[in-house]
């Protein structure tokens, strides 16, 4: 199982990110290479390798992994119109990083999915 990733990495500030949040559960920061004008990963703080690793004791971050992204939507002006929460599980499910980590999109008309 993975120890470390980038994102163990950003939560620690031991690489550069532009941090939006940072609480004792979860991190947002924004993603490298966006999709949309705002883009921003929401991650948890523990290493969870993918959603299939949860347990009842990840309950409090996964909820907050929801509350920050409605905050960011807020402040980042988005959620008036509208945004997507994306997260992905394993290879098929288009997942790149094996920490579990939400997908905020928004500030355009997305369409049905983000390519």
């Amino acid at each position: 199982m993975t120890k470390e990733t980038i994102f163990s990495k950003i939560i620690r500030r031991e690489i550069p990110a532009d941090v939006l949040y940072q609480d004792n559960l979860v991190t947002a920061f924004r993603d490298i290479n966006p999709k949309a004008p705002s883009h921003i990963l929401i991650v948890t703080n523990m290493l969870i390798p993918t959603v299939n690793d949860l347990t009842a004791d990840h309950e409090a971050a996964l909820g907050r992994l929801f509350t920050v992204a409605a905050k960011i939507a807020q402040q980042e002006g988005i959620d008036e119109d509208g945004y997507r929460l994306i997260v992905n599980c394993n290879r098929h499910g288009g997942q790149e990083v094996y920490h579990l980590h939400m997908h905020l999109l928004g500030g355009r008309p997305l369409g049905p999915l983000v390519a």
